[in-house]
């Protein structure tokens, strides 16, 4: 995000986005648009929506679009597999990284849970105790196991950006953040700052963001120490100092504002890495759906007024492009002298039928004024839901290692 003086950051006044969607969007979208058979059998999709799906992407006024995104259906060629991915290109050539992690990171993980599956198979750890129930530390071990595969694919990736001699990547890169869901299982990759949020149900039956990631800045605690014990610098500039960004020891640039990301090798001698945060959440009847979105999504609107608008479309077919609308007029709003970011959005819905209780006009109503909602909805953190410490790095104070793992579920989350 640039420079920008920030202003109101309500929406504006009156009406619904939605009413900017023009009717023709709204017309049936076939489910074999845009579709591609991949590895295992795949349905992957880089646009478009399905039954379950809905994702847009649109392009700021950056330049060329450097957001990237792909979902791939029944994935491992299991009916109800899915691999959704969101991934944020920055530098000269971002767009060129973000494409080709795009393209490249869900064969390697397809490949690479296909492997887990064999081995756990051939060891005889699926998930179950000799009473034939569910053991959780089995279920553990197991997700530990999975979630070496994935560092291991994202390690495999970057090295191969490095040798790619058709991207120069030595200061362009890109984010991940990706959700593999099979039944009730999920599992959760992060790399940078875009960002995967859950909606799910109180008891009051009221809807309720649970932010799945971390958003890997540079001022976090653990993210800090490392950096800085590899030499690097972090600080923000004048023009925008809650900006916190990552320095070459001895040269002012290039000044990147998070703290793990695909390429950028100029940096990952100093502390930038490529290994992604993994988590596991078992989901239950209470969760309705998850969004996949990068910045250009979440610097200008709350957890919780994303969940509301993407609940308010009156098709879920057009639920991410409604949302990157709100998000663009968000921007012109809150920032009027900044550029709009790119944005890029998937929304996985979880259950066959839209079970939402509001009626579209009473969500419309909620969403209408989003300055209310994030004043009074204070979960949201741009740094972290789960590492609540942040680094005051500016002045380089001694900073306090903390890591959370992700949540712990029961079984091998993609035993067939």
């Amino acid at each position: 995000m640039g420079a920008c003086c920030s202003k109101d950051s309500s929406l504006g006044e009156g009406g619904a986005v939605e009413d900017a969607v023009e009717d023709r969007d709204y017309e049936v979208i076939e489910e074999d648009d845009h579709v591609t058979i991949a590895d295992y059998g795949a349905r992957m999709r880089l646009q478009g929506a399905s039954k379950f799906i809905s994702m847009y992407s649109q392009q700021g006024k950056k330049g060329v679009n450097q957001d990237a995104m792909t979902v791939w259906e029944e994935f491992l060629g299991n009916k109800d597999m899915f691999f959704c991915g969101v991934f944020d290109g920055h530098g000269p050539y971002g767009h060129k990284v973000s494409r080709h992690v795009r393209d490249t990171l869900p064969s390697r993980l397809s490949a690479a849970i296909k492997l887990s599956q064999a081995n756990n198979f051939r060891y005889g750890t699926d998930g179950n105790d000799g009473n034939g129930s569910k053991d959780g530390d089995q279920g553990s071990r197991l997700l530990s196991s999975l979630e070496a595969s994935f560092i291991k694919c994202f390690k495999e990736m970057d090295e191969e950006l490095s040798l790619d001699a058709s991207i120069d990547s030595f200061c362009s890169g890109s984010t991940a953040v990706t959700v593999v869901k099979q039944g009730n299982h999920l599992i959760v990759s992060n790399l940078g700052d875009s960002r995967a949020v859950l909606c799910t149900r109180s008891n009051g039956n009221q809807l309720v963001p649970v932010q799945l990631t971390v958003d890997l800045k540079p001022n976090i605690a653990s993210e800090a120490e490392r950096i800085k014990n590899s030499k690097g610098r972090i600080f923000a500039m004048k023009e925008e100092p809650e900006v916190f960004r990552i320095w070459m020891p001895d040269e002012d640039c290039p000044g990147l504002a998070m703290a793990r990301a695909f390429g950028d090798f100029c940096l990952k001698d100093y502390g930038l890495i490529s290994i992604p945060e993994v988590s596991y959440r078992r989901l239950t009847n209470n969760d309705e759906f998850v969004v996949l979105a990068t910045d250009g999504i979440w610097d200008v609107l709350s957890n919780y007024d994303v969940i509301h608008i993407v609940a308010s479309a009156r098709k879920r077919s057009m639920a991410a492009k409604i949302l990157v609308k709100y998000a663009v007029r968000a921007w012109k709003n809150k920032y009027p002298g900044c550029r709009v970011d790119d944005c890029a959005v998937v929304c996985l819905f979880l259950k066959s039928r839209t079970v939402l209780s509001r009626s579209f006009s009473e969500v419309s109503r909620v969403s209408a004024n989003h300055t209310e909602l994030a004043e009074n909805y204070s979960e949201v953190s741009h740094a972290s839901v789960h590492c609540s410490e942040i680094a005051t790095v500016a002045k380089r104070p001694t900073v306090t290692k903390i890591y959370q793992k992700g949540g712990q579920g029961q079984g091998h989350p993609f035993d067939d």
